[in-house]
């Protein structure tokens, strides 16, 4: 082997060593995304058990009284005991439209990140008016999946600022050098301790191997989420 050779030689090592770091990680995102499948189909069969399929079943008791009353002619109560059935039902609509926008955003998927997202931010801070202030630009070049993990990454930033009573939420999605991805959601509220705060971020980027900071201080909380590039643009 030559002097020349010895270089070429480590390069190629090297190379080889890179592709198999990168096929660790494409098995381990692999495995961490079946592994949050379960769990998302679990939650969702208990939601659905608890919630919808419940409020049903109540809703189909209460038809079932308001016949009774009607047939041994107590008509106002049956006409009360009709009104509460369809209060419940209009609460289960409203439910599962909610479940189905948390699961695909119809705005995400028609619109785009960022359109997605500043419609997000109008309906929950002007409403408690709560200015947020975005740039998630970097957003839009995202595999679909990172795209939706970090809307609903900001959905719940937002809403557990907001629950802080902030004046300001500053949201901000950038680049990172390794090709990964970085958000950033500031606000200026009360200052918390809770960890229950922490952990609802780290569920949510558990599939693609991110990693959550959360600090609070007198001057308001900082989520950082730092996301790698193999798992959000691959």
């Amino acid at each position: 082997m030559t002097e020349g050779d010895a270089p070429a030689e480590h390069g190629g090592e090297r190379r080889r060593g890179e592709r198999r770091r990168e096929e660790r990680d494409r098995i381990r995102l692999f495995e961490q995304l079946i592994a949050a499948e379960q769990d998302e189909r679990r939650r969702l069969a208990l939601f659905l058990h608890d919630g919808a399929v419940q409020s049903l079943s109540g809703i189909a008791l209460m038809l079932d009284a308001v016949g009774h009353a009607i047939e041994d002619g107590r008509y106002e109560q049956a006409r009360q005991v009709l009104a509460s059935a369809a209060a419940l039902h209009r609460q289960t609509i409203q439910s599962l439209r909610d479940l189905s926008f948390n699961l695909e955003p119809v705005v995400l998927r028609d619109q785009g990140f960022v359109p997605a997202v500043r419609a997000l931010a109008e309906r929950l801070g002007i409403g408690q008016s709560v200015r947020v202030e975005l740039d998630v630009g970097p957003g839009e070049a995202l595999v679909e999946r990172a795209r939706v993990a970090l809307y609903q990454l900001i959905r719940e930033g937002l809403t557990q600022a907001i629950s802080r009573g902030p004046t300001t939420v500053t949201i901000a999605l950038s680049d990172r050098p390794d090709g990964g991805a970085e958000l950033v959601i500031a606000d200026d509220g009360h200052r918390e301790r809770r960890r229950d705060s922490a952990e609802a971020f780290e569920e949510r980027v558990r599939p693609l191997s991110g990693k959550v900071q959360v600090e609070h201080g007198d001057g308001g909380t900082t989520v950082t989420v730092a996301l790698p590039g193999y798992a959000i643009r691959a």
